[in-house]
């Protein structure tokens, strides 16, 4: 099987997540992506065979619209989702205005260029539902590394030594490997 379409039915089959996939999309938001540990998370759990899904810190809802840069504004829609489905930890942020956030980055081009400039090659993925609600897989830094339970830094994370030791420090604080023992940090 492709291992793309893998994740992709990892997702389709999880009733949770396609919900919470319709919540998002209701909002149409431009260039939005559900991403990081929502994905991730879901792919170790079913590698490890757990059960029960493992609880995920916040739900990262990305979009690009350089035209309103308001924090502001993010709190709107993550009020929106709370209202779709109540006690669920949204987390939403406009792509757009991340750079400045990341002080050290350029700005972003679109989402997809933000979530490779992501930490972790594991957490630089997305997910989302197209016109026809078809989940459709970003990975722009592949998903060899999330299949293989390997984690490293982006590109973007290996470039100066000041992101190299965010990454560390970041990697240290998470410690993947307590709660998903197949995981193994290679840098």
């Amino acid at each position: 099987m492709d291992q793309h379409q893998y994740i992709i039915d990892m997702i389709k089959n999880d009733d949770w997540m396609m919900e919470i996939l319709r919540a998002v999309k209701t909002l149409a938001l431009p260039d939005w992506w559900i991403c990081a540990g929502f994905v991730r998370s879901k792919v170790w759990d079913t590698l490890h065979d757990f059960q029960e899904r493992t609880r995920i810190a916040d739900i990262d809802v990305v979009y690009f619209y350089p035209e309103d840069l308001k924090k502001e504004s993010e709190r709107k829609y993550e009020e929106m989702l709370l209202e779709l489905i109540p006690d669920l930890p949204w987390s939403v942020k406009n792509e757009a205005r991340m750079h400045l956030v990341n002080d050290d980055f350029e700005p972003y081009t679109s989402t997809v260029d933000a979530i490779s400039k992501f930490p972790e090659t594991v957490t630089a993925l997305g997910v989302k539902l197209n016109e026809q609600d078809e989940v459709i897989l970003a990975a722009p830094c592949g998903i060899e590394d999330v299949l293989s339970m390997e984690v490293r830094p982006t590109d973007s994370y290996r470039s100066t030594d000041d992101r190299r030791k965010k990454y560390a420090e970041r990697v240290k604080k998470k410690n993947w490997e307590a709660v998903w023992y197949k995981v193994r940090v290679v840098e």
